[in-house]
């Protein structure tokens, strides 16, 4: 069975991006959120095995969002999005209990890596 992602980033662009990515390589995206907020509720209602969420969006920002759904589910998988020159971001993210980063822009294979090592593969 395909591992279930979503996809969080406030920019279509990089949504459909990483889409592509993770649907090319037989991932199943199950939902896309394009704020916090959103992906705190998209993480509530489809419960998938793997979050991409992008650090720096409108309403509630990745950090933040990763600790709501923390509180929700301690062994949630997040892999955070972030830009170069993120550095301090990506270190309060990953002691949030981020599993990984990955730099925008994204080369495929450093997401796969990202994707397969978080879930164990």
């Amino acid at each position: 069975m395909a591992n279930r992602i979503l996809i969080v980033d406030d920019a279509a662009f990089m949504r459909m991006m990483i889409r592509d990515i993770l649907t090319k390589n037989g991932f199943e995206v199950v939902g896309e959120a394009q704020d916090g907020s959103q992906a705190v509720e998209k993480f509530k209602e489809l419960k998938p095995d793997l979050i991409t969420m992008d650090i720096t969006m409108p309403e509630m920002d990745g950090i933040a969002a990763l600790k709501e759904i923390k509180k929700l589910d301690a062994g949630a998988k997040v892999i955070m999005c972030s830009a170069m020159g993120q550095q301090a971001m990506v270190i309060d993210a990953i002691q949030a209990g981020a599993k990984d980063f990955i730099v925008k822009p994204f080369q495929s294979d450093r997401v796969i890596e990202a994707i397969n090592k978080t879930l164990g593969a």
